[in-house]
């Protein structure tokens, strides 16, 4: 337990990047805390810290360290976690990460109804288009769009997150309808931005790739302002159908078909992907939530396809 603890000073220290902090954070003297990791130091017979008088840098085997024994640590407090909550209710805060115009669109709203059936779960929901790691971000859940995810984890594919065209009626009774795929070079742009950088509009023609991204008039991450700047006749989109939805249904926008499909990525397996760390599926309010949240999104896209 000594060691145990002398591990957990060390990670607050390098979090902290400083001593005084770390000792802080945990009500101890700074001289005894700075005392148990250079005992830690001693045990392995290495430098895990540079100190100086301003900052407290990681030695190239002290990164090493740092690395594998954070994730021991969380695999521990997962583990205590798992024994305490075991066959209880489904309790506590659950960290939920999502996308900006999913969570906007489908997530918030299911959330509600999940809120009402487990009233004891405390929902703490980020909403973001930047990645989240599971392990590292304290988080719970992620739902993410784009590829399967290349991680340690568990990914649950929710529905297709393919990207369509679409434009106002009167954007098109001012600058026409395109006839095909390539013409879209000569009409205005709005364009969705990833961490990436703006989805570009291509077309898989004869076997081969084209761009045929038009001139762009307002890029954002920002789906909806996207959307409304479409329905104001500003600009063809391209954007998920089910964040379109909406907006097909009123009129206010329309789909433009061609007849060579339009895509952002020359990847066809882009779909919307639930994300959760296997032993984490143990706790039952992780387990209420993944297996309330893939029941009811899977539906809502059911629902949707079969009004199409």
């Amino acid at each position: 337990m000594d060691q145990l603890k002398a591990i957990r000073y060390f990670i607050k220290v390098v979090e902290t990047g400083s001593f005084t902090k770390a000792a802080k954070a945990f009500d101890v003297p700074p001289s005894s805390l700075s005392r148990r990791v250079a005992d830690l130091e001693k045990s392995l017979g290495a430098t895990l810290l540079k100190r100086s008088t301003r900052i407290v840098k990681l030695t190239e085997v002290g990164q090493i360290y740092y690395n594998d024994v954070q994730q021991i640590l969380n695999q521990l407090e997962q583990s205590h976690e798992t024994v305490r909550s075991y066959q209880t209710t489904p309790m506590g805060r659950l960290c939920i990460s999502s996308m900006v115009s999913f969570g906007d669109k489908i997530l918030l709203p299911l959330l509600d109804e999940f809120s009402a059936l487990y009233p004891e779960i405390i929902l703490d929901v980020s909403l973001s288009d930047e990645l989240s790691t599971l392990g590292r971000d304290d988080v719970d859940i992620a739902i993410r769009g784009g590829y399967a995810p290349n991680e340690r984890v568990l990914a649950i594919k929710l529905m297709d997150n393919g990207f369509i065209p679409v434009a106002s009626p009167c954007y098109l009774q001012k600058y026409g309808m395109p006839n095909n795929a390539m013409e879209l070079k000569h009409h205005n742009g709005l364009y969705f931005k990833t961490p990436a950088g703006p989805t570009p509009w291509l077309c898989k023609v004869d076997e081969q790739w084209h761009d045929v991204s038009g001139p762009a008039v307002a890029i954002s991450n920002n789906g909806s302002w996207l959307a409304k700047k479409a329905c104001n006749g500003e600009g063809i989109l391209m954007s998920t159908r089910w964040a379109l939805d909406s907006y097909l249904e009123s009129g206010q926008l329309q789909e433009l078909k061609f007849e060579h499909e339009l895509a952002i990525s020359q990847n066809a397996t882009m779909a919307v992907y639930l994300l959760y760390q296997k032993q984490r599926y143990l706790v039952p309010k992780v387990k209420a939530a993944v297996d309330f949240l893939v029941k009811r999104i899977k539906e809502t896209d059911k629902d949707s396809k079969r009004i199409k």
